[in-house]
């Protein structure tokens, strides 16, 4: 049995991996689960087709269009598309606001902190999350007195300290949180909270993303059922906080924008590379002010990607969408690349790039590297970041962009880089990590509460 979660949030690279995962698993009489909230019609076609494959089964003709469904192929008996009934506690309406700008979302923070309310602001790129963690912390220590309520939540933590932080969130954000520990905080995070962490804020606000992602984002809001303090309560009674509020912030998507439209969000852009899918997220969601779950999740979902969506998208949006969609299928060309040839069998003519010594990406979305921190103990010998007797090197890893680690290997001095490399060949399980030493000015390039700060010295 094969269970993948979170199908809808790979890219094109992994979805073509997928795909070929699903078919030989197919091939080998398994049986697989695919789980999302949010997947797209096209995108589930494409898996059931692989699959299909596998089996040396016609593709079947997947047509329905509720939600929630479950798809049972192939159903040998009964229907092949199922309707499901939704639990009652995530049948609601959600209205749907925009906020123009930065400055416009920390006035409804404070506002919100000054009322006790809890808030998530989830920003779509790291940096971005820690610069306005900064300037929260400032404005919330001369409205409050204090900021020691406002937290910050990305990747780009050492596993160690990432662990720490998502334990504090579950307990002052999670299912059993009460008034005390929610009162009055702020998390300012990544898309770290977007999935798989049951999560519940009073008030959330978004950065403008792709539909699907923010539907997943709006499911911490008013997430479980609680008094207007925040205390929860029986779920057969209704949530007593008001209205659910999702606020994303994006500039108003008006039919007569260019491909600058939202320049003033490239952090956004160049996670998110299709103008099209950004462009027409906001317009549904603005245009209808809000939406009733379960009723409309399909329709936004395919108002955004089906390629028979009725939203009318400018042509300098659709136009600037198509370098995105180059590069999904550039993505999907590689990821066929990298794949195994399913038809050469179990010879190594199912693959020219698979060797001892190459590294297969599993996903493309973006060049990364995986880095260890290490640090010297009292005796001056190199041992990992974090204190662990047993996984310690693993918990002193983080992911970070290519260009991020080569801005910050140009500061090592010669002399440390020899050690690393020693400290490489020494340590075997080291050999696909590239290693920062926290030592002397190189200390201030990581830190426990903000993470990998990107460049000496900067402010924290």
């Amino acid at each position: 049995m094969l269970l993948v979660d979170e199908v809808h949030a790979y890219d094109s690279y992994m979805q073509t991996l997928l795909a070929c995962l699903l078919e030989a698993h197919a091939r080998q009489g398994g049986s697989v689960i695919l789980l999302s909230a949010t997947l797209p019609q096209q995108m589930k076609n494409k898996l059931v087709a692989s699959y299909a494959k596998g089996r040396a089964l016609p593709v079947p003709a997947l047509t329905a269009m509720a939600y929630p469904l479950a798809t049972h192929f192939p159903a040998e008996h009964g229907q092949q598309e199922v309707p499901l009934a939704t639990r009652q506690e995530v049948q609601r309406e959600v209205q749907v606001l925009r906020l123009e700008d930065e400055a416009a979302v920390c006035a409804l923070i404070l506002a919100a902190v000054q009322q006790g309310k809890c808030v998530c602001w989830i920003r779509n790129t790291v940096d971005s999350a820690r610069t306005s963690y900064q300037q929260l912390q400032t404005l919330v220590r001369q409205s409050c007195g204090s900021a020691e309520r406002v937290h910050l939540f990305h990747s780009r933590f050492a596993m160690t300290d990432r662990q720490r932080i998502e334990n504090s969130v579950l307990d002052w954000f999670g299912n059993h949180s009460d008034e005390q520990q929610r009162r009055g905080r702020v998390l300012i995070s990544t898309q770290v909270v977007e999935q798989s962490l049951d999560l519940d804020f009073d008030v959330l606000i978004s950065d403008l993303a792709p539909i699907d992602l923010l539907l997943q984002r709006a499911g911490r809001l008013h997430r479980h059922v609680r008094d207007n303090k925040g205390n929860r309560l029986n779920t057969q009674t209704k949530d007593q906080r008001g209205p659910a509020l999702l606020y994303v912030m994006s500039p108003s998507p008006e039919q007569q924008v260019d491909e600058r439209w939202l320049q003033s969000q490239s952090g956004t852009l160049a996670v998110y590379q299709d103008l099209g899918q950004l462009w027409r997220s906001a317009s549904v969601l603005f245009q209808q002010g809000g939406y009733r779950m379960p009723e409309d999740a399909r329709y936004l979902i395919e108002a955004v990607y089906s390629p028979q969506t009725a939203i009318a998208t400018p042509e300098a949006i659709d136009n600037a969408s198509v370098k995105a969609e180059g590069e999904r299928r550039c993505h999907a060309s590689m990821g066929d690349f990298n794949q195994l040839k399913l038809e050469a069998g179990y010879s190594r003519k199912s693959s020219d790039a698979w060797g001892e010594e190459v590294n297969i990406p599993t996903r493309l979305s973006d060049h990364t590297c995986s880095v260890v921190l290490v640090k010297r103990n009292e005796a001056g010998q190199w041992r990992p970041y974090a204190d662990h007797p047993e996984h310690g090197w693993e918990l002193s890893a983080l992911q970070m962009r290519d260009k991020l680690w080569q801005e910050a290997e140009k500061a090592i001095p010669a002399d440390l880089k020899t050690q690393m490399e020693q400290l490489r060949e020494a340590c075997p399980v080291l050999r696909w990590y590239q290693l920062m030493p926290l030592v002397g000015e190189l200390a201030t390039w990581y830190d426990a509460g903000c993470g990998w700060t990107a460049n000496k010295g900067e402010t924290r």
